[in-house]
């Protein structure tokens, strides 16, 4: 039997503005002991569409609902789960299909209401009187970040200072055969005291003028970041993701003036056409694909592409001659490229080559290909244009989401941890407590 409300229900979201790798305290008071509530979360993206989650609950015996201690009963996500009414969020029912939230100004935060509704109920929140709500603002730029347009040089990018004066270590970002400017993760890497510089480079104009084997585009580009006034010029990492793995290693080990102080390499391949023109490497993608699968529901299925791995060395970037630390971020269920069979074949021939001592790989079971920051929604599948044919389909990315958000929490910890042992020394962490 329902109880009956003596006060009004109070829910607070503490804090209700920080960044979007921070977690929050969601808490309920006032409630009836042992009453049923349903949290549910609701944001509205940038390009206008709902997302959603929602948790079943039980107030204790003081009448408190508190997020980050009690299992939930039901809902989008199991268990008890400090960020679930973040990380399970999915388009609301009747959206459009293959949709991926992804902030794209990142001068703006992810708002996201947060209400409370008697009983435990699973649709038509929006006709459902709430008993209370509060709003949150998850934030990629922390107050004082600065964003600069970087144009110079032939070079098209986006550099993220953090507060203070500086001199700070650095990161050049790289995303992946999505193309386009992509700049939340450099913004977030800022907030954690890193001049970060996300590099566009998968567009036809700069793919048609520039091979992985001349590297004008990324040495001018890296220089940029390296020479920058308020950068540590000795430390300065590559950081990849997809195929900005391919371009950072084989950058790393190729060309003489990058000289990265460590690599941090996302659901990567050291192995594709890696001295061909950029747009010829997706050309041959394309060319390839009676190897590409579908499953059930006709969405790619590409991780067969590359498989087998070939022996022959000249089809893959020599990783034997990496001379810096690598950090290898590897999801187990991932469906776009064979990232298992990848980091198996890199360590094997670091260790031929004497080098497996810079190696460090770390791997998710259940985790997929899009392994992006913290408390994110994670997607098994979304819709890609294709970065030279224009062509759109949808792309299976794989991962459980409980196993994704844990890796995506988990890898971002030690992508953090790697990025401090190797760019600040002892002396300079203090220096952060003015971040």
């Amino acid at each position: 039997m329902m109880g009956a409300f003596v006060t009004s229900p109070m829910l607070t979201v503490q804090p209700s503005r920080g960044l979007v790798d921070e977690k929050f305290q969601v808490v309920v008071k006032n409630l009836p002991p042992r009453q049923e509530v349903t949290l549910h979360s609701l944001h509205q993206s940038e390009r206008s569409d709902f997302w959603e989650a929602f948790g079943h609950y039980v107030s204790d015996g003081k009448g408190t609902v508190t997020v980050a201690e009690d299992a939930r009963a039901g809902g989008s996500y199991q268990g008890t789960e400090p960020m679930g009414l973040l990380w399970s969020m999915k388009p609301v029912p009747g959206s459009r299909t293959g949709l991926r939230l992804r902030k794209k100004d990142v001068r703006t935060p992810m708002v996201v209401q947060i209400s409370v509704y008697r009983g435990h109920i699973s649709h038509g929140f929006r006709e459902t009187p709430a008993l209370a709500c509060a709003v949150a603002e998850r934030w990629y730029m922390a107050p004082g970040v600065r964003r600069v347009d970087i144009e110079e040089k032939g070079v098209r990018g986006t550099l993220f200072l953090p507060p203070g004066p500086g001199p700070f270590p650095g990161v050049l970002d790289l995303w992946g055969g999505g193309g386009g400017l992509v700049e939340y993760r450099s913004a977030l890497l800022a907030s954690q005291g890193y001049v970060s510089m996300a590099l566009e480079y998968m567009t036809p104009k700069i793919m048609e003028k520039f091979t992985l084997k001349e590297y004008h585009y990324f040495e001018a580009g890296f220089a940029i970041l390296r020479d920058h006034p308020q950068v540590c010029s000795d430390r300065v990492a590559v950081l990849g993701l997809s195929f900005g793995t391919t371009v950072a290693l084989t950058m790393a080990v190729c060309s003489p003036l990058i000289k990265p102080r460590c690599l941090v390499c996302f659901s990567g391949s050291h192995q594709l056409p890696v001295e061909e023109p950029l747009s010829d490497v997706l050309n041959w993608i394309n060319k390839n694909r009676d190897k590409v699968q579908f499953d059930e529901e006709k969405r790619v299925i590409s991780r067969y592409l590359l498989l087998p791995i070939p022996s022959d060395p000249s089809k893959k970037v020599k990783v034997g001659k990496i001379q810096c630390p690598l950090l290898f971020i590897v999801g187990e269920d991932d469906q776009s490229w064979p990232v298992s069979e990848m980091a198996e074949d890199i360590e094997k021939m670091m260790k031929e080559a004497g080098n497996s001592h810079l190696l460090t790989t770390v791997s998710y079971p259940g985790a997929g290909h899009l392994i992006e920051p913290p408390y994110t929604p994670h997607f098994s599948s979304s819709i890609i244009v294709s970065a030279t044919t224009k062509e759109k389909a949808v792309m299976l990315w794989g991962g459980e989401t409980k196993a994704h958000s844990h890796a995506q929490e988990h890898s971002w910890q030690r992508t953090l941890a790697f990025l401090e042992q190797h760019l600040y020394s002892s002396g300079d962490k203090s220096d952060r407590s003015n971040l």
